[in-house]
């Protein structure tokens, strides 16, 4: 088994010399790194936030001018003849979008960038509210509808807007599929690392990674996740829309009880933040740069603007407009890195941990450990208070990582249907899925520390965003065409010949609005 894992560890160094070098180009080229001021943006960077600002720019600030209209699409009631609501396609995006990122990734992102890092997730995010509109939109402009289910997303939008031609559907499905795999062992790590972590907890002792408690735990996430996912959109949505908001209230509530009861620490946060945004401090590298792609890089993995991997949910969804689920799609990157990350990003600056004599102990600590020794920092690192934190950040860490794992199986199976939709290749494909979770599970079990399972995420991601990026700027005269009849608000439906386009389910709709007097 160690000679597997030295060989996964291996073929990850690999992969992520060649992520590296396609996040960083050209800033790993000497002439382009030594230009002033540019030398510091990666294409990586400057396609993702650029994106977002010509986004931003031409749908005029849609994200600050729709933002409380999402708000009231999200709050309405309204019966869905699919099942799949506009706040159920939400939650579903949440689902993906809250995962240990929000903690693991923002962790990471300050210990290597320093505090500044989030200053730079905050315009990341700002802008990638105006990508993830654009490409929510142009999901559900392309949405087919397929028995009493919508769907949509990457793999549809792509073959339509590339001459309809059947193989980019079929290649977008399986880098799709390839993602999720990467990201599948990551995921299946950190929600049985959650279960240890909580037993530990309670209990007070130290459990064995490969204890009853941990094989136990394997074979019901196993099965938990198989049950749910095989049961399609439909039955994991009724899980997301439970679970979703318990995972987010608990964790926004932990969180700020922590940030109010050390609120004498706020005004620092904020001069650290904002102070270090260009120059972080020696001991985070006091690179502009390291602070900068840190930021934009760990903002992408967590609220997934511009990656294409979100607009599956998006398309699901059943609305009068495609511009309606753009605007609560947005939302969605505000929630996860404005609010969520934000708060992350409280408490590990607020801890102070580095500014301790115990810096380098605490450099060495794993990113979930940080986080913890940053909590304790606040709480004091002992006692019941710190245990009931401890005990809630665990919680909503397994949780964030277990309904990650049901988005990536319900839109893998998605995307497999839009390759063949025969039984034996569905089937295959879900068996795949399930031993690569229980690859990332036994790696966990084994009592090892994979953190190359995170670089095959941001491989994965680097990936996504460019197949997606260009197809957005293909798109992106549909989903102006899109927008400009939506503010119009004269009455009309959206139709093939608002668009000109052949849309069969919106010209559908609208003969069902019709004859229903709507």
């Amino acid at each position: 088994m160690q000679s597997l894992f030295d060989a996964v560890n291996a073929i990850c160094g690999k992969i992520q010399i060649v992520s590296n070098w396609f996040w960083d180009f050209p800033c790993n080229l000497d002439w382009y790194a030594a230009i002033p001021v540019l030398g510091n943006f990666s294409l990586a960077i400057i396609l993702l936030v650029g994106t977002g600002i010509v986004f931003t720019f031409r749908l005029h600030f849609v994200q600050v001018k729709r933002f409380k209209y999402g708000l009231h699409v999200l709050m309405r009631r309204k019966e869905s003849s699919t099942g799949i609501s506009s706040l159920t396609a939400f939650l579903l995006s949440t689902a993906m979008r809250v995962g240990p990122g929000n903690i693991l990734g923002v962790t990471g992102a300050i210990s290597i960038g320093g505090p500044g890092a989030l200053f730079w997730m905050w315009i990341s995010a700002f802008f990638g509210m105006a990508t993830s509109f654009a490409e929510s939109t142009l999901s559900q402009i392309f949405k087919e509808k397929r028995d009493d289910e919508y769907v949509g997303g990457m793999p549809f939008y792509g073959r339509k807007l590339l001459k309809d031609a059947a193989w980019v559907g079929v290649a977008l499905s399986l880098l799709y599929i390839v993602y999720a795999l990467l990201c599948f062992p990551a995921q299946g790590f950190n929600t049985i690392s959650a279960v240890g972590a909580i037993a530990q907890t309670v209990t007070g002792k130290t459990i064995a990674t490969n204890s009853t408690l941990y094989w136990v735990s394997f074979a019901v996430l196993i099965v938990l996740t198989a049950i749910i996912s095989f049961g399609g959109i439909k039955k994991v949505t009724k899980v997301t829309d439970k679970v979703v908001p318990v995972m987010a209230v608990i964790y926004v509530v932990t969180v700020i009880a922590l940030i109010v009861g050390n609120f004498t620490r706020i005004p620092w946060f904020f001069a650290a933040v904002f102070g270090q945004a260009f120059k972080p401090a020696a001991v985070f590298g006091g690179a502009f740069g390291l602070a900068l792609s840190q930021g934009i890089k760990r903002g992408l993995m967590s609220n997934e603007a511009g990656q294409g991997t979100i607009t599956m949910p998006a398309a699901a969804a059943e609305v009068e407009h495609p511009c309606e689920q753009g605007c609560v799609q947005a939302l969605g990157v505000f929630l996860d890195t404005i609010v969520i990350c934000t708060l992350t990003g409280f408490v590990v600056i607020m801890g102070r941990v580095w500014l301790t004599e115990n810096v380098d102990a605490w450099f060495a600590l794993g990113k979930l450990d940080k986080f913890l020794a940053s909590c304790g920092a606040l709480t004091g690192s002992s006692g019941l208070l710190y245990n009931l934190v401890t005990l809630l950040v665990s919680v909503c860490f397994g949780l964030f990582a277990f309904t990650c794992l049901l988005g990536f199986m319900s839109f893998t199976e998605m995307c497999a249907n839009r390759i063949s939709s025969k039984p034996v290749f569905i089937n295959a494909v879900r068996v795949l899925c399930l031993v690569v979770i229980s690859f990332g599970v036994i790696t966990n079990i084994a009592g090892m520390d994979l953190g190359a399972l995170w670089d095959l995420s941001d491989f994965a991601n680097i990936l996504m965003v460019y197949c997606n990026l260009p197809l957005q700027y293909i798109g992106f005269k549909y989903v102006l065409r899109a927008y400009r009849h939506f503010e119009k608000k004269d009455g009309t439906p959206f139709t093939s010949e608002t668009m000109g386009l052949n849309l069969p389910v919106w010209d559908e709709l609208a003969k069902k609005n019709a004859r229903s007097g709507k």
